[in-house]
């Protein structure tokens, strides 16, 4: 992509480092190690929103609430900081890491998921979450993080996806907890070359495609109009951008059923070459209840991390250059 782009100029220029990490390596193909790449990335950790994610720890690594607290807990708070090109093993990582795995590998957690009528009902996004996080920073080898990637390849629906429904009629996987383990097991193959994450991961994949990643295979209608919304962070929510985002990393937008997902993202761009956010799961607070983020990412006007997955989505499916 071309450096005079507007929207391209305006993301190097942003205050947060991660940004401009993510803009030279996604978007220009900025070799990681360039010098002004690595400029960037050595700046990540300073970088207001990874500040706000790293704060408030106590003694023993904790963060004095349950890791799946939204959206302050560790689990959220990993997938952002990941997401944000914050991947060093510090201590602060690991703990929080080590926090998410006992929670998910737990007795207690474990005897809660329940199979009804031949289907594991379960709200995989937290898995696919923690497996996406695990893989990004290289703890894959600890035994709990395979667990998690076994666990979510047996517990697939025969469609593709996963649910957490526990009605015994329902058979038909959910958009919003099937996208986060497909990006987990994907995350996890590139790490390790595990070949039953990636088939699993393709599954998922034909499951959205065949959905075109927003209507229904019976009537073409769309399924849920919050869909074709835009929002970050994701958290556990579908919307059609993260998923062309995750699509991407199996090469498949250029298939003819994602199509229409990206018009609807180009359609979407601001006259201005940038993107807004159009649902916001979160707001900002000095107490942590839920639904409290610790990182502030953006209310109003162009959204930083929408225009940047916009415009990699675009780029990767060969609608920029």
């Amino acid at each position: 992509m071309d450096t005079d782009e507007p929207a391209i100029r305006w993301l190097l220029r942003s205050d947060d480092p991660s940004i401009r990490f993510l803009t030279l390596t996604d978007l220009l193909d900025e070799p990681s190690d360039s010098r002004e790449a690595q400029t960037a990335r050595d700046q990540i950790p300073s970088g207001k929103r990874v500040r706000g994610l790293l704060g408030g720890r106590r003694k023993n690594g904790g963060l004095g609430v349950h890791p799946y607290q939204k959206w302050a807990g560790a689990h959220w708070r990993l997938v952002s900081l990941t997401e944000l090109g914050y991947t060093a093993r510090d201590r602060n990582i690991l703990a929080a890491i080590d926090q998410v795995l006992r929670w998910l590998t737990s007795e207690i957690h474990l005897r809660s998921i329940k199979k009804i009528n031949g289907l594991t009902r379960r709200c995989a996004s937290q898995e696919g979450n923690a497996l996406a996080v695990c893989s990004r920073v290289g703890v894959t080898d600890d035994a709990r993080v395979k667990q998690l990637a076994e666990s979510l390849q047996e517990w697939q629906w025969p469609d593709g996806g996963w649910n957490c429904d526990k009605d015994a009629h329902a058979w038909h996987s959910s958009f919003h907890e099937s996208l986060v383990p497909m990006l987990g097991l994907i995350e996890y193959h590139r790490r390790t070359g595990e070949a039953g994450a990636l088939k699993a991961a393709e599954r998922t994949a034909e499951f959205l495609l065949r959905h075109r990643l927003f209507r229904s295979e019976k009537s073409g209608k769309i399924i849920d109009p919050s869909w074709v919304k835009l929002h970050y962070p994701p958290y556990w929510h579908y919307d059609i951008l993260q998923a062309l985002r995750v699509l991407a990393l199996l090469g498949r937008l250029n298939d003819p059923r994602a199509h229409e997902a990206l018009d609807v993202v180009e359609g979407k761009r601001l006259p201005d070459g940038r993107w807004g956010v159009d649902i916001r799961y979160w707001r900002l607070s000095s107490k942590l209840h839920s639904g409290v983020e610790v990182a502030d990412w953006g209310r109003k006007g162009p959204n930083e991390m929408i225009t940047l997955n916009a415009l990699h989505v675009l780029k990767q499916a060969g609608r920029l250059r």
